[in-house]
Parts: structure tokens; C-alpha cells; sequence
């Protein structure tokens, strides 16, 4: 897993100017837990949005950093198990993100969740976007065909 890019991704759901109705609502629900105390908090690292869960583009969420920071139970356990070395640990950990932030887990659901049923116009394009790059994300009916080779 890589470090926070220098900058949350457009569709980033910690960010204060992304659109409400981006995501589902379970993965909004995922970001109020890291608002715990840190041992009861997931133990997993939250991955940014932009990648393949499988990816080796993968990289640590520079919002859920940036909110969370040192405080991620994640981060912690992820080094100890060796998923990701001091260097990546320290950037999460040490992370100041460039756009504003919500200043935690449940404000950013909250936010996340008000237009969830109806997504304005903003949140449809990031929601075509994020479904492009993210082949996870697409059912079998939605991937594009593949041409035969001969």
C-alpha cells in the first residue's frame, strides 16, 4: 500500500467540497467508526477510492489521513504486520491535506449521506468517473465488451 497522494482525490468523501450522494450509503458508514478511540477502532487501512481494491496502485486515503492522522488504529497495525513501512506510516500519520476537510468520520457521512437518494448533477459525473476507472466496482452487465482475438 502506498502513502496518501499529495492531495485527496476529487471524489475523496472527506472532503468539504465534494458533492453529497457520491458513494453508497455503507461506505459512508465505514468513515464513522474511525472516529473511536483508537482501540476500538477498525483495524484496517482505508484505501483511496480511485484504485482496484487488488491494485498495486493502491494507496492509503489522503482524506481519511489527513482527518484521522495519528490517531488510526489501521495505521498502526498495518505497520506491526508489515503491510506498510515507517516511511508510509509516517507520511499517513504526519498528513496535512492541502483542501479542506471534514473535521471527522460522522460530519463527512452525515454530509455524504444528505443526497444520497438524489445526487445533484456534480455528484452524477463523479459517480460516471469513479465507475470508469474502478473495474471492482462494475457489475457484469456494465463492463464493456471485449473484443475477441482472432
Amino acid at each position: 500500500m502506498r502513502p496518501p497522494a499529495p492531495r485527496p482525490c476529487d471524489s475523496c468523501p472527506y472532503r468539504r467540497d465534494v458533492p453529497s450522494g457520491v458513494w453508497a450509503r455503507e461506505e459512508y458508514d465505514k468513515l464513522r467508526g474511525f472516529d473511536a478511540p483508537t482501540a476500538e477502532q477498525p483495524s484496517g487501512l482505508f484505501q483511496c477510492h480511485q484504485a482496484d481494491a487488488d491494485s498495486t496502485a493502491r494507496r492509503i486515503c489522503a482524506g481519511w489521513a489527513g482527518c484521522h492522522g495519528d490517531r488510526l488504529l489501521g495505521l498502526r497495525v498495518a505497520l506491526v504486520e508489515g503491510r506498510i513501512d515507517e516511511a508510509t506510516f509516517a507520511a499517513a500519520a504526519e498528513y496535512q491535506s492541502p483542501v479542506a476537510l471534514f473535521d471527522s468520520g460522522s460530519e463527512a457521512a452525515d454530509h455524504g449521506q444528505a443526497d444520497i437518494h438524489w445526487p445533484g448533477g456534480e455528484a452524477a459525473r463523479l459517480i460516471g468517473k469513479i465507475s470508469r476507472t474502478r473495474s471492482d466496482l462494475r457489475t457484469p452487465e456494465s463492463q464493456p465488451e471485449q473484443e475477441e482475438s482472432a
